[in-house]
């Protein structure tokens, strides 16, 4: 990803936003089971707390990740319909003429077959490019190509159908 701001889909979103709820939850139960500090207990319990506190912090890191990525991807705005980029939904066309339609983004919904992870093979290859533009990746089965039809709208038969190598 570039250092600019970059939008993200509603899936994304969802998905993104679902994590952070879920993070705060578990960290206001760890912190809820730390023991005044002004209480000594043996060795033990203070190794537990230092342990207890740790995964706090690590905790409160994501949170404040997935919280600034959220902020950016407000700043960016929706996805551009002339590139594909972050957040864009992009009809491709296969070598043998048949259509589908992927979402690139950060987080790949395991159920959701048009997710593709800006990382991912096709990801990597239709960043950056436009309509009518062809490109190569890496699938599972060798080399594939796929020329890019249109961004920002849905079109062909919608999930892919066929495995890209999306590196979910």
């Amino acid at each position: 990803m570039t250092g600019d701001p970059q939008p993200i889909s509603a899936t994304a979103r969802s998905a993104l936003e679902k994590e952070l709820a879920d993070l705060r939850s578990e960290r206001n139960a760890d912190a809820a089971t730390l023991q005044d500090t002004a209480e000594t207990g043996d060795r033990a319990d203070q190794a537990d707390e230092l342990r207890r506190l740790a995964v706090i912090g690590r905790l409160d890191d994501r949170i404040t990740e997935i919280t600034l990525r959220l902020r950016q991807a407000d700043d960016a705005g929706p996805p551009s319909t002339d590139e594909v980029g972050m957040g864009s939904s992009v009809t491709v066309r296969f070598s043998d003429g048949t259509m589908g339609t992927v979402q690139i983004d950060e987080v790949a919904e395991p159920l959701d077959p048009t997710m593709v992870t800006y990382d991912s093979p096709i990801g990597r290859a239709l960043l950056g490019h436009r309509a009518g533009d062809s490109v190569s990746y890496d699938a599972p089965d060798g080399e594939a190509t796929v020329t890019i039809v249109s961004l920002g709208e849905t079109g062909g038969s919608g999930a892919l159908g066929r495995d890209v190598g999306s590196g979910q």
